[in-house]
């Protein structure tokens, strides 16, 4: 395997198992699904069961393909719609570092920009993807990356994301 395999591999399984990770807590972690549930429809997510329920299970999903680099820039995507939301809904107006859970967005931002490499740079030669000959990198992997990323989250903000107004003050004129 040449070094570029190598970093695809790497960078691969890495994000993969940490998305497997963050999925499974959703779903099972603390509070459970309902627990995320209501934390997503706080933030304006609704209905909150269903984007629970999806955000758990897309990242599940996305990232079993990306470790197996099974259709890498849709799983990557993928990724990046999730971080997309969750930087905007939960972590944007937090500032920048992410010293504990529902700050700042450094850590959605790091995510997205590695599936948005990894979506460029392709999945490598230990993938399923080159196993049965999908080349979906370059020019090619970076459009369905980012726009299966950035569109589905643009798409799914505008049709369910809907936050809490808060009150002008009435003291300002």
């Amino acid at each position: 395997m040449t070094s570029p395999d190598t970093a695809a591999l790497v960078l691969r399984i890495i994000v993969g198992l940490t998305l497997i990770a963050h999925g499974y807590n959703h779903i099972f972690g603390g509070g459970g699904i309902k627990g995320t549930a209501g934390w997503f429809q706080s933030m304006g997510l609704r209905p909150g069961i269903v984007h629970a329920w999806m955000s758990g299970l897309v990242e599940l999903a996305a990232g079993a393909g990306l470790i197996v680099g099974f259709l890498t820039p849709f799983a990557a995507g993928a990724i990046i719609g999730t971080m997309v939301v969750a930087g905007i809904t939960a972590h944007r107006t937090n500032g920048f570092f992410i010293f504990r859970p529902g700050q700042g967005y450094e850590y959605v931002l790091f995510i997205a920009v590695v599936c948005a490499a990894i979506g460029i740079l392709g999945p490598g030669k230990a993938s399923l993807d080159h196993a049965i000959d999908i080349e979906l990198d370059g020019w090619v992997g970076a459009a369905i990356t980012l726009i299966l990323g950035v569109g589905g989250a643009a798409l799914l903000l505008a049709t369910a994301w809907r936050p809490e107004r808060k009150p002008a003050d009435a003291t300002k004129a």
